[in-house]
């Protein structure tokens, strides 16, 4: 679903905002050795609560921002639950952890296309579960909700109780050294049954780029594998995308505090190596508002 999403997003074009409509430029560096069929986007939010997506599509980069799409405050975390739309409309459905009073919140958002103007036409946020104090990572691998505390990771389950959706108590799966991770996603499910595991890749501050599988059934079971060892200690958020043509591969994209980014391309994102991994630095795009991977 993740990815279905970032394709639906990358088919629309420009900045609005208030009414103002500006087309999305070239990339600093459109690389050759990232292929034009990949796209990736994510969720950032501006200081003043303002929700934007950063896009590379086609080789190009774009803002975009929705007229009325305000949620009043910055999430410390947050991850797209679902969604669903057309060229003209659509809904979604968000994780977003509170900077201060300790929620977790499902921000849902609804959007119309009205004379040219996308607009938010619907938006709750409303409260999901407390003791989310301090979260810095949230990541979906439905049923399972992963999030990074402290040097803590813990996993919730999604679930309906009398028809309505909420998580369970969580589940800590480690208690030490994730206060060095940075930045982490859900790229996949492998095997069935107790075999089962969930694929996160993340950056560390060591600067390491980093896969981690843990077994659905048996949860503190954690592996990891290093895909690069240095260079990746900058990024504040890393997201994943497709790419339509080299359906085994996936495009990465990573973001700086600074409004810097950088676009990779990984040939075969299930390989578990990293030196068939492609691309650098789009420069300084201005992208400075708080990202988040998706």
């Amino acid at each position: 679903m993740r990815k279905s999403i970032v394709a639906a997003a990358t088919a629309l074009t420009g900045l609005a905002v208030a009414g103002v409509i500006v087309p999305a430029g070239p990339a600093a560096a459109a690389l050759s050795d990232v292929p034009a069929d990949c796209g990736v986007s994510t969720a950032a939010y501006r200081s003043d609560g303002q929700r934007l997506s950063y896009v590379y599509s086609g080789q190009t980069t774009s803002t975009k921002a929705y007229v009325n799409d305000n949620l009043g405050w910055v999430p410390t975390a947050h991850q797209q639950i679902g969604g669903a739309g057309d060229d003209t409309f659509f809904r979604s459905t968000e994780y977003a952890a509170h900077p201060t009073d300790g929620w977790l919140y499902k921000v849902s958002r609804q959007g119309e296309l009205v004379d040219g103007t996308w607009r938010i036409t619907a938006q709750s946020a409303s409260h999901l579960k407390d003791g989310f104090a301090g979260t810095r990572i949230l990541a979906t691998a439905s049923p399972y909700l992963y999030r990074v505390a402290g040097t803590s990771l813990y996993r919730y389950t999604e679930t309906y109780v009398d028809d309505v959706f909420t998580l369970t108590s969580p589940v800590r799966l480690t208690t030490s050294g994730w206060d060095t991770v940075n930045t982490l996603t859900y790229e996949r499910t492998e095997g069935t049954g107790t075999a089962a595991v969930d694929v996160l890749i993340g950056t560390k501050s060591n600067g390491e780029l980093k896969e981690w599988r843990i077994n659905r059934a048996t949860p503190t079971t954690i592996t990891s594998t290093v895909l690069k060892a240095s260079g990746w200690a900058g990024f504040t958020s890393l997201s994943t995308g497709y790419c339509s043509a080299h359906p085994d591969g996936r495009a990465l994209l990573g973001i700086k505090a600074t409004g810097a980014a950088s676009v990779h391309f990984d040939a075969d994102a299930t390989d578990g190596v990293g030196t068939d991994l492609k691309g650098g630095s789009l420069g300084t795009l201005g992208w400075t508002a708080k990202a988040y991977g998706q």
